[in-house]
């Protein structure tokens, strides 16, 4: 079973923006390579970070209006939340070591 949350528009705002817990938030779609290759280390956070960062998914082929909002241009990018706001955005393929370094310093 995953730890990874699969977000919607409509459930963006209480899973993300109103969560006390930081939040990490893949941007993605079926389609993309690079999102196929990070989901494996996104998943394999979901279950590290338990209890201390919530880890989303977020498919931007059926949810646009999200990706919309947060400007969304390329992906797989991760945005990282922390109080509801936008603390961090990554684009692109990131090692899992990046993601853990962001990680930690957004749970400090």
């Amino acid at each position: 079973m995953s730890d990874e949350i699969q977000l919607t528009d409509a459930s963006f705002e209480q899973e993300v923006l109103k969560n006390a817990v930081p939040v990490l938030v893949d941007f993605w779609a079926p389609w993309c390579g690079p999102c196929r290759m990070i989901s494996a280390t996104v998943a394999e956070l979901a279950g590290e970070y338990a209890g201390r960062v919530k880890v989303c998914k977020l498919n931007t082929d059926e949810n646009p209006d999200s990706a919309a909002a947060y400007r969304i241009s390329a992906i797989p990018t991760i945005l990282l939340f922390k109080g509801g706001k936008l603390v961090q955005e990554l684009v692109g393929l990131q090692p899992k070591d990046e993601l853990k370094r962001h990680l930690d310093e957004l749970i400090k």
